[in-house]
């Protein structure tokens, strides 16, 4: 169980939310009500401002999570000028718990088991709205309640036997699980496909924004990847890293995989350095420490 109450959320509201957020982002969310979507915000360049996770909770009711206020500036400045679409940030008023692993829904029956669903049920006697959906890499849910009940979800998750962890053990699992964050290791400078995240585009939907700057760019296309790397120390973040003697990238977040018993991290390369098994040296405090792509 983690505390993901920090986490940035908003509300989309309106007759025109559904249209709104499909222009700005690059999902499909012309999906029935109880549909989890991740999906991107892109500028007009195509690079990659934001990723979020955004659940139709209603045909005129969407709760988006996002990596940071900046996510929620962005889709203010562009909102309709008719009234049609309403921004309020939730984040004050609500609380937000990630329950993950393996034994999930055993501990947590009435949640559905259905996959990329969001639903508005209870746990015990808490009201919750809970978003099957994982950056962990473990299957399992949010789980969003209002503030005043926060404590309460807590301490009814903590009843049977759920274990507690933080931050660093949410660092290491998203590492292991291929999960790279907006601003520490991407930014706007790079497309999609260069961030391994060409899943989230759906070019076939019509009209999104940066759609147009995409045309002609694929995961074939890219000279450069984020690429993750295991490598015989554990990083900090920010260290070059060279292949064959030479400078060719750095390295963006790092961490131990405690799961795979192995430190690893997540570093831009050229794309012609980026397929597995290739072997790189890491620059740590003057000392070169070996790794290896993939």
């Amino acid at each position: 169980m983690f505390d993901l109450t920090s986490v940035p959320r908003l509300a989309v509201t309106g007759p025109g939310a559904l249209p709104f957020l499909h222009t700005m982002t690059t999902g499909d969310l012309a999906n029935p009500p109880g549909t989890v979507t991740e999906t991107l915000l892109l500028g007009e360049d195509g690079g990659v401002r934001g990723r979020l996770t955004v659940a139709r909770l209603g045909d005129e009711r969407f709760h988006v999570g996002a990596g940071g206020r900046l996510d929620f500036a962005w889709l203010r400045r562009h909102l309709p000028g008719d009234g049609t679409v309403q921004v309020h940030e939730t984040t004050p008023g609500t609380c937000c718990l990630g329950v993950w692993g393996p034994l999930a829904g055993d501990l947590l029956p009435e949640l559905s088991t259905t996959d990329c669903s969001a639903e508005e049920t209870y746990v015990g006697d808490v009201p919750v709205v809970a978003l099957r959906l994982s950056t962990v890499g473990e299957p399992g849910w949010e789980l969003h309640t209002t503030a005043d009940l926060g404590r309460h979800l807590w301490d009814t998750l903590r009843e049977r036997d759920i274990a507690v962890a933080g931050h660093q053990a949410f660092t290491s699992l998203r590492l292991e699980a291929g999960t790279p964050v907006a601003g520490v290791d991407f930014t706007t400078e790079h497309d999609p496909y260069e961030a391994g995240l060409g899943d989230a585009v759906r070019r076939d939907k019509g009209y999104f924004l940066g759609r147009d700057a995409l045309a002609g760019r694929s995961p074939a296309t890219v000279s450069r990847r984020l690429t993750r790397l295991t490598t015989g120390k554990v990083l900090q973040g920010k260290e070059p890293v060279y292949v064959e003697g030479r400078a060719a990238g750095y390295v963006t977040s790092a961490g131990y995989g405690h799961t795979l018993g192995q430190a690893l991290a997540y570093a831009w390369l050229p794309a012609e350095h980026s397929a597995s098994g290739t072997p790189v040296e890491i620059e740590h405090f003057g000392e070169r420490v070996p790794g290896r792509v993939g």
